[in-house]
């Protein structure tokens, strides 16, 4: 019954649903005529909030891009393709390959949601290895296992809540940092990650189509990777027919090698005198190093960097559009309006509630948690100092700000905006649009919405 409702409202999806860009550029217009409606900003103020957010997301994007193509370059290496051979020969169904792409995923993304990259790599290579898979329904698999991230070591909300002298700080909304042992330390957050790591495989495995005629990876592919001829033999190919110096300085692995072990030493400084600080920025150096060391030399390291470079348009062009949207949000104070509002009706009883409804319905004008906790963190936090006593405003604090990451991230399984960073690995030579993905992903989120919605509201800290 759960498989045939999941294929009506896939087919929902696919009808109506546009694609990633055009989603983008109408949330553009319905932002901007909300700012118009019920803020008090000019029409050039709105528009001036727009071209100046455009450019706010540039660095992320850059490491989001960066993200990608160091991940895709490391799963090119040939310990990389024997390790999945090996792994392959353990899985034999395509069942198995959506259950342990969701167990997998989920754990990788409280690392970082940006590992996300790497549970693509891997089940594209298993749809490539393995018969009968579904490979829309796979897509939605992984992007569905990077969902627990907010619960993990690069959960921005609750690292911002406990970074000195932070903007909540400076504005004086916040007195004092709040360690993560009210965030994610909290049972709170580690009955969350459970709901991710052992329930969200099983509630999968109930939506498992009942078939994959015409949805194979080879029944997509509309061209011929390139990747068929092995990077090693790419890199052989551009030899000259006689001895020179440039092909001994384009293939001198100690040249390469020498730099990347100066990049693991300054990791090792890193994490002995900082403890186990995992940001974007250290998480790409490690797998500029890395691909460095599994690529030997720089022909190969540079061949594979082209081939892992050549899908990335997306990320590229729609990412400034998402930060136009949150500059809209921004300068006509539209975001604020809309948290004021929904704050207005909270209760104690109701208020982490409140706080998850809210992360979830900003996140699709702002989907990136830091950003959208910009907008409307002193809002959510003024109305826990207005509901709670001095002796536990601190873990109401914790509780509002831990379910506005919640929601922000379960609204991404219907916000096509993540997808940008699946669909350079997972989408590589075949047509796919997030219309074929996220009608998967529309039971998953009532499912997780109704459970964590009971979760933040009852369970204790």
């Amino acid at each position: 019954m759960l498989t045939k409702l999941g294929q009506k409202f896939t087919d929902g999806f696919t009808k109506y649903m546009p694609s990633a860009y055009v989603f983008a550029l109408l949330l553009t217009i319905i932002t901007g005529v909300l700012a118009l409606a019920f803020t008090e900003s000019e029409p050039i103020d709105i528009l001036a909030g727009w071209y100046n957010g455009f450019w706010d997301l540039l660095a992320f994007g850059m490491q989001i891009v960066l993200i990608i193509i160091t991940a895709y370059c490391i799963a090119q290496s040939s310990p990389v393709k024997k390790g999945i051979d090996y792994i392959s020969k353990f899985i034999k169904t395509p069942t198995q390959v959506y259950l342990i792409i969701i167990a997998f995923g989920a754990l990788l993304s409280l690392i970082s949601f940006g590992m996300v990259v790497v549970t693509a790599i891997l089940g594209r290579e298993l749809a490539l290895r393995i018969k009968g898979i579904h490979y829309p329904f796979l897509v939605a698999c992984v992007y569905f296992s990077f969902n627990g991230w907010v619960c993990g070591l690069s959960s921005s909300i609750a690292l911002l809540l406990n970074t000195e002298n932070n903007f909540l700080i400076q504005k004086g909304i916040l007195n004092d940092t709040i360690s993560t042992s009210y965030s994610l330390g909290s049972t709170l957050n580690m009955v969350m990650i459970l709901l991710f790591v052992v329930l969200s495989p099983i509630l999968i495995w109930l939506l498992i189509p009942k078939s994959h005629e015409g949805k194979e990876l080879k029944d997509l592919q509309t061209s011929i990777d390139e990747e068929e001829s092995s990077v090693k033999e790419e890199a052989h190919s551009y030899k000259l027919p006689y001895k020179a110096l440039s092909d001994s300085l384009n293939n001198a692995g100690w040249l390469q090698i020498t730099v990347a072990i100066l990049g693991l030493i300054y990791i090792i400084h890193h994490f002995t005198t900082k403890g186990f600080d995992l940001n974007f920025n250290i998480m790409i150096f490690i797998f500029f190093v890395a691909g460095m060391f599994l690529h030997m030399t720089p022909m190969r390291y540079s061949i594979a960097m082209k081939r892992a470079s050549s899908n990335i348009s997306g990320v590229l062009f729609q990412y400034p559009f998402y930060a136009g949207i949150m500059g809209i949000m921004l300068a006509s104070g539209l975001g604020e309006k809309i948290s004021h509002v929904l704050v207005s009706i909270a209760t104690p009883e109701s208020y982490a509630f409140i706080a998850y409804v809210t992360g979830g319905v900003i996140n699709f004008a702002i989907p990136s948690a830091g950003g959208e906790f910009a907008v409307i963190g002193p809002s959510i936090i003024n109305m826990v100092k207005g509901l709670g006593s001095p002796t536990d405003v601190t873990a109401m604090t914790a509780r509002a700000s831990m379910a506005v990451a919640y929601g922000e991230s379960l609204s991404n399984l219907l916000q096509p905006f993540f997808l940008l960073i699946v669909f350079p690995v997972m989408g590589k030579g075949i047509k796919i649009q997030a219309r074929d993905v996220v009608g998967y992903l529309f039971i998953p989120f009532v499912v997780l919405f109704v459970i964590q919605a009971l979760m933040v509201t009852y369970l204790p800290l």
